[in-house]
């Protein structure tokens, strides 16, 4: 059976629009928040008004900056604002303010795992050309007009840090392209965010990525790309760049030629269809705003914000990895987000030396399992979990010192987690959840359900397994889930002689 794709390379650059966290415009005092009324935040600035002159925002300049240094670009010391020429109903201006030939953020990289499926994780590194500073446009409403469209002008003027990504992803696999791309942009999206740079919510437009696709015979020229505009999903994303790349292939496959032009992904259908022709920079017209002056950074601002820089995510990684022996899974999930790094991290310290090595294990199996289960279901963000860093520590360490089991320890997760004590030792002593330790009370209760189970017993002798489990079982329920299962075990075989 034919592999879809097969005998061609699909070369894939990105380009990601990353809304700034300023509280207000790039070139104006209006405010970014989402969900205001339509139009209620569109200023006299925006609508570039007669007389009117735009101001730039500091703040949008310093995240960008910041970005810069985290992945290792060049950070121009003078950079131009350009006036980027073209007619859509959203642009008010007729013009949008962006970078062109000198960007603020030169060059850089970003690498990130790839877990293709059924192989091993690998390394890529996807180079950066650029990471330049503009404004977003306004945005289409397409219902409830009666057929019309309307116009809501809240966003114009967001500052956008646009990513712009060399074509460095360059597979002979339409799927592990795919792969690539998306790998990629969620190492992106957790960068800008663990920076704070941006909220990086997708579902708000915070985060958009166009993904220019292209399909070539391996090792000849570049073919003719197209432009997969606005995913705002990394599934979308993955599912739109496999259409696109098979359209392509089957496209000249059939003796037909790959037109550049945008496009749009519909994830109802599956495919992707044609929006517009796609523009080449002279079709912008380009020059440099008159109302603007160029923004010249000084060395000792940059070294002023290299100090700011938090520690990253690949560093924290390794840092794990070095200090806890933890493994790379592990690492990456506790580092998904800032927040949830401080979490770990908190916790760890609130054990303390108690715990020993046994400690950091712990808590990223509790992270992992009860307390994600919990924050998935209620919708929550980690720095608004109910059980705290200090709560949660208390409860692993009664777990690690063995005063309860994991049943009972779930059981006063849940009820910490509602609220319902401040600590966990309160309430092991108020529900009775203390396990039983006690080696005299542990040895009749093992040999009551010995004397009782004599079919297990022999099944057990002639090498059934299964049989102590159930051995195990029994002594748990006379206990009602109290005993202490590691010295249950142990009692057991040293009755049973095995």
């Amino acid at each position: 059976m034919a592999v879809p794709g097969a005998g061609w390379e699909v070369v894939i650059g990105l380009e990601t629009h990353v809304q700034l966290s300023t509280a207000s415009k790039i070139f104006s005092g209006a405010s970014t928040a989402f969900g205001a009324e339509p139009n209620a935040q569109a200023s006299v600035v925006d609508l570039a008004l007669p007389g009117v002159l735009p101001v730039l925002n500091r703040g949008a300049v310093e995240r960008a900056i910041l970005f810069g240094l985290a992945v290792g670009a060049t950070i121009a010391p003078r950079s131009v604002f350009a006036r980027k020429n073209y007619f859509y109903p959203d642009l008010p201006k007729g013009y949008q303010i962006s970078q062109y030939e000198i960007p603020v953020v030169q060059g850089g990289s970003l690498s990130t795992w790839v877990t293709p499926r059924g192989g091993e994780p690998y390394a890529k590194t996807v180079r950066l050309t650029r990471a330049h500073l503009e404004e977003d446009a306004g945005k289409s409403l397409h219902e409830d007009f009666a057929g019309l469209s309307g116009i809501d002008l809240n966003r114009a003027g967001t500052p956008l840090l646009e990513i712009v990504t060399e074509p460095d992803i360059q597979v002979a696999d339409v799927e592990r392209a795919a792969l690539e791309a998306v790998a990629y942009a969620r190492e992106l999206h957790q960068l800008v965010t663990w920076l704070g740079i941006s909220d990086g919510n997708m579902q708000e437009g915070s985060f958009r990525c166009d993904a220019n696709v292209s399909v070539r015979r391996p090792g000849g020229p570049l073919g003719t790309r197209c432009e997969i505009k606005n995913l705002n999903s990394f599934r979308f994303m993955q599912q739109a760049i496999v259409h696109e790349a098979l359209r392509q292939i089957d496209l000249i496959e059939s003796g037909g030629t790959v037109v550049q032009e945008t496009r749009l992904y519909d994830p109802d259908r599956d495919e992707t269809r044609s929006m517009r022709s796609k523009e080449d920079a002279m079709d912008y017209r380009y020059f440099p705003d008159p109302d603007l002056l160029p923004l010249e950074i000084a060395p000792d601002q940059v070294e002023a914000l290299r100090v700011k820089l938090p520690e990253l995510p690949g560093a924290m990684r390794e840092r794990f990895a070095r200090e806890y022996g933890l493994g790379d899974y592990d690492c990456a999930l506790l580092t998904t987000t800032r927040a949830s790094a401080q979490y770990f991290t908190a916790t760890v310290a609130a054990l303390g030396a108690v715990a020993g090595d046994r400690g950091a294990k712990s808590v990223a199996n509790w992270m992992a399992g009860d307390l994600a289960a919990a924050l998935n279901s209620a919708q929550r963000d980690i720095v608004d979990s109910p059980v705290s860093p200090v709560q949660l520590a208390g409860l692993i360490a009664r777990v690690l010192d063995g005063t309860i089991n994991q049943k009972a320890a779930r059981e006063v997760f849940a009820a910490l987690w509602a609220g319902e004590a401040s600590d966990a030792d309160a309430l092991i002593e108020a529900r009775g959840l203390r396990q039983i330790s006690d080696s005299g009370a542990l040895e009749a209760m093992v040999d009551a359900v010995i004397a009782a189970n004599p079919k297990s017993v022999e099944e057990f002798r002639a090498g059934k397994e299964k049989a102590f489990n159930a051995l195990v079982g029994q002594v748990m329920k006379q206990s009602r889930g109290k005993a202490n299962p590691a010295q249950v075990n142990e009692l057991l075989r040293a009755r049973l002689g095995g």
